[in-house]
């Protein structure tokens, strides 16, 4: 158990909203009401975006009587949104390991070529300035933590104090990444 605080402005992941959601996208949208995970329901009333016509901010109205989770008039919401507080966040370096390479076997490789050849350039990916809740501040090396909805995180041996860094070591499934691939492969 642990305090997560809440605040006024809030962090959401940037794959928790659309501005134009096609039919099968339940998380947030304008105009959308969403539940906040262990907080409240919030609907999106404006979509505010920067000089390059990128989404810089969302601005939503909560309601209170939803505090919890939970609608006392019995509506509900078909997506549940994890958060952390924009002023309480911390700053953490995220890696995100996938397959080593691209065959099954890496030795099925064309003549005059070795496994490298079937190295995944895109086994790694580093994440800077991922925004964590304050809870996470004295994670000791090795510890394990699941980020929800993203998948299960161990503490990299690299962490130093005021540099935190996690290393993905599974991933969980996510129904709307797996319609987005399908989607892009057709």
């Amino acid at each position: 158990s642990r305090k997560v605080p809440f605040s006024k402005e809030l962090y959401i992941e940037r794959e928790d909203f659309m501005e134009e959601p096609p039919k099968k996208f339940f998380r947030l949208a304008p105009g959308r009401e969403v539940r906040l995970r262990y907080a409240y329901f919030v609907t999106c009333t404006d979509v505010v975006k920067d000089e390059n016509g990128e989404i810089a901010e969302l601005h939503c109205t909560y309601d209170p009587a939803t505090k919890g989770g939970d609608s006392p008039d019995g509506r509900k919401v078909k997506s549940t949104l994890h958060w952390v507080s924009a002023d309480r966040a911390i700053d953490a370096e995220v890696r995100l390991y996938d397959h080593l390479f691209t065959k099954e076997n890496p030795d099925d490789v064309t003549e005059g070529y070795d496994f490298k050849a079937n190295l995944n350039p895109d086994s790694l990916e580093i994440l800077q300035n991922c925004k964590i809740e304050p809870s996470l501040e004295n994670a000791k090396a090795l510890e394990r933590f699941q980020f929800e909805r993203l998948g299960y995180f161990c503490v990299d041996p690299d962490t130093t104090k005021g540099k935190l860094i996690f290393n993905r070591t599974v991933t969980l499934r996510d129904q709307w990444a797996k319609i987005q691939k399908a989607k892009n492969k057709s």
